[in-house]
């Protein structure tokens, strides 16, 4: 099973929310991960039901408003919640990363009262920035709860200039999901590609993590959004065991 991060088709969403859904379960998609679980989150599981969509997870800023957004995590009908960004200085040192830890590990607490694990996603800050020798990610992993995921953006760590099946490899279970992008992984700036056709070597990246969940996620790309997404999961469908 394929999942897509609905922020890819965000605009597409502003639109026609119908008409978005039901065209990425035509691409073949089985699975989303929502990224605003506050606008209407019963309607969007409405048409994830009608379109026989899963909603694996949700990305939400959990440690800033925890019940509202497990509330509406509850509402959207998943039951995992992804912190998808904190501010880079939280990683600057082993004190701020411990710091970012223990609030993660608070909030997680408080979700699994409520059935509902949490995660945290990471940009290139994460793998990029160096804590006592090492990426701060991984010393994040270390000082996290058992309980408390990684949801690891294959992209944004080649940014931050790790080899990333390498990384996937020592982090093993921690990592439940895999945000699956390509591009040139130069700047973040660049503009993103379909999956297979940039610079990542993606079957050595999804061999290193075969138990994770993948998710198709392009911020932007040059081309058309639906037409990259298609071609995105002609192409896993072929390395995917």
């Amino acid at each position: 099973m394929l999942g897509v991060q609905l922020y890819s088709v965000r605009d597409h969403l502003a639109a026609d929310r119908d008409a978005t859904l039901r065209r990425i379960a035509e691409l073949g998609y089985q699975a989303v991960e929502w990224f605003n679980p506050h606008a209407d989150p019963a309607g969007l599981r409405t048409l994830a039901d009608r379109y026989g969509l899963t909603v694996w997870s949700t990305h939400a800023p959990l440690l800033d408003d925890t019940d509202a957004v497990l509330d509406a995590a509850t509402a959207v009908g998943t039951d995992t919640v992804v912190v998808p960004w904190l501010d880079p200085d939280q990683f600057v040192d082993r004190a701020a990363v411990e710091r970012t830890a223990q609030r993660l590990n608070t909030a997680a607490k408080r979700a699994a009262e409520r059935g509902i694990a949490v995660g945290y996603h990471n940009h290139w800050f994460e793998p990029g920035q160096q804590v006592d020798g090492r990426p701060a990610l991984e010393v994040l992993a270390d000082a996290l709860d058992d309980e408390v995921f990684l949801e690891v953006d294959v992209y944004w760590a080649a940014v931050g200039g790790l080899d990333v099946p390498a990384l996937l490899t020592r982090l093993g279970e921690r990592v439940r999901y895999l945000h699956v992008k390509d591009g040139p992984a130069s700047t973040p700036e660049a503009a993103m590609t379909a999956v297979g056709a940039g610079t990542l070597d993606i079957p050595a990246i999804l061999a290193a993590a075969p138990h994770a969940r993948r998710i198709v996620e392009l911020d932007r790309c040059d081309t058309d959004m639906f037409a990259a997404l298609s071609d995105s999961i002609d192409y896993l469908r072929g390395v995917t065991p």
